[in-house]
Order: structure tokens, then C-alpha cells, then sequence
């Protein structure tokens, strides 16, 4: 079995587990972090691979599409971990779009591919989202809304990078008479 291929698995398989779990609505926002280095056991930001980003991305958004669900990817630090979506979700969800458009090391893989394959892309600098997955400890925990709760999959890694995946859950306010449920 080619690496590609298991990438591919790891991350359907994982993707499975999650929504087995997870009850994202139509409309929510899913984040993608994804390290192409760190996939491909190097240090993140070090051995981008575009095409390994084309293919993590091109199977999250086909994944999350069916689910109605609303994709964004985020870059690499170089520019400020900034999103990639679709104008319509940004126009939807008046998200202020910024002047950047994601380079191999300036943005990373995921972002370049995302920029390549949504139909009218465009970067936005913070996002809220409901759900997403960290591939490589890109740290995707400021676009995801509080209170974040990880959700445990078999796939603890892609290729060799960490995963971790993130779900919300509303957050408890009161006091010792609150009640929550």
C-alpha cells in the first residue's frame, strides 16, 4: 500500500470516528489544521509537500460537504494562522476578509491547496467554528468556539504527524443551583 493511500485511510477512518461521535449541524464551520511536514515526519514548517496537502484537503472537504458542512483551512504561522474559505461563508458568517493569498512557505500546504480547489476563496483572519482536526499540532484551538472537549479516535496520527480532533459544547454558566440539563 502506497503512503498516499494510507494517509487517505488514516484520515477517512479518523474523520468516521469523529462524526460517529460528534453532532455538527448543517451549516457549522469545520476546521482543518494540517502539517504536510509533519505528515511526511519532518519538523513542522520545514518539508511542505503541496501534493500531500491537496490530498488531506481534497478528502476533508469532500467528507465534510456531504455532511453540510462549511470547510476552512487554516494556515501555517506566516500569516498569522489565517483561514482559507469560500466568500459565501465569510459574506454568510461577516467574516472580515484580509489581503493574503497562501504560498507554499508562507501559509502551507493545506491553505495553498484549499485556495486552489474552493470555487471563489478568500483568507480571514479568525473563524468560530464548531468542530475540527489538528494534523501536525498546528494548533487550531483559537478558531474553535468554547468550551472545546478533544474527541478520541483510533488515529492518533496521520502518516507522522499528531491528530487531534475538537468538538464544542456550550458552556456551563451559573453558579451551584444552575442547572444544565
Amino acid at each position: 500500500m502506497s503512503e498516499e493511500r494510507n494517509y487517505q485511510e488514516q484520515l477517512t477512518q479518523g474523520l468516521v470516528e469523529y462524526f460517529k461521535q460528534v453532532n455538527l449541524e448543517s451549516g457549522d464551520i469545520f476546521v482543518l489544521g494540517c502539517s504536510s511536514s509533519e505528515i511526511n515526519g519532518g519538523m513542522i514548517g520545514k518539508n511542505s509537500s503541496l501534493e500531500i496537502g491537496q490530498q488531506v484537503v481534497q478528502t476533508v472537504h469532500e467528507f465534510v460537504r456531504k455532511k453540510d458542512l462549511y470547510l476552512a483551512v487554516q494556515g501555517c504561522e506566516h500569516i498569522n494562522r489565517s483561514l482559507v474559505v469560500e466568500k459565501k461563508i465569510a459574506k454568510q458568517h461577516q467574516l472580515e476578509i484580509v489581503s493574503v493569498v497562501p504560498a507554499l512557505h508562507a501559509g502551507g500546504a493545506a491553505a495553498v491547496a484549499a485556495f486552489e480547489l474552493f470555487s471563489n476563496p478568500v483568507v480571514v483572519e479568525k473563524i468560530v467554528a464548531q468542530g475540527g482536526i489538528d494534523i501536525g499540532d498546528t494548533s487550531i484551538g483559537m478558531h474553535i468556539q468554547h468550551v472545546q472537549v478533544p474527541v478520541r479516535t483510533s488515529i492518533k496520527e496521520i502518516g507522522a504527524a499528531h491528530t487531534t480532533y475538537l468538538r464544542t459544547r456550550p458552556k456551563l454558566i451559573g453558579g451551584v443551583r444552575a442547572i444544565y440539563e
